[in-house]
């Protein structure tokens, strides 16, 4: 009975007189990891924006939540040029009541509460202008704090231009965009990409 050629590996393997580490090793030594299909070792997982699951490697922004960075940009400077032109107008409607010469009591107390009620959403314009350019900032390195609050702050944009249409349909139709590209699982994996590394 032959076994064939004992130095041919593909051929049957001796049972009793096979040398040791003669052929295919049935299981990896310490230290080396499990191979699989033609000697080479698994590869990690690959994550879906670039990276390749390897720990260090930065990942490339999804192109949705690079839109929705620049859409927060966009929005934030409505918010400042809509707060300082709010703080403008309540400038010039107080002169002109001064030149018209509004002397009744009644006007004037109208005049400062109007004057307030703009001084007043201006300021809170400008503070959402700057709160959104932060968080447009913070896109590259944030986590998923960065991710919720940019949702939070498009929704707020949102409702702020529902009371402003129809001149605040390019805002709201942003601030949507913004909520809808950030809460996509693309952009659930770009703000949680420092969880998943480590």
């Amino acid at each position: 009975m032959s076994f064939g050629d004992p130095n041919n590996p593909y051929g049957q393997q001796q049972g009793q007189g096979q040398q040791p580490g003669y052929g295919y090793p049935q299981q990896a030594p310490q230290g080396v990891p499990p191979q699989q299909g033609y000697g080479y070792p698994a590869a990690p997982p690959i994550s879906p924006y670039g990276g390749g699951g390897y720990p260090g490697v930065a990942m490339e922004m999804p192109g949705g939540v690079k839109a929705a960075r620049v859409m927060l940009w966009i929005l934030g400077a409505f918010n400042l040029l809509g707060g300082i032109a709010a703080i403008a107008i309540s400038f010039a409607v107080d002169s002109e009541l001064e030149k018209s010469g509004a002397s009744s009591a009644d006007a004037e107390a109208f005049a400062d509460l109007g004057q307030g009620i703009l001084i007043g959403a201006g300021i809170v314009s400008l503070l959402f202008a700057v709160f959104g350019m932060v968080l447009a900032a913070k896109f590259k390195s944030g986590g998923n704090g960065v991710r919720i609050g940019a949702i939070v702050w498009a929704a707020f944009a949102v409702l702020f231009s529902l009371f402003s249409l129809p001149l605040g349909i390019v805002s709201l139709a942003l601030g949507i965009l913004v909520i809808v590209f950030v809460a996509k699982s693309d952009g659930s994996a770009w703000f949680n990409r420092n969880k998943q590394q480590y």
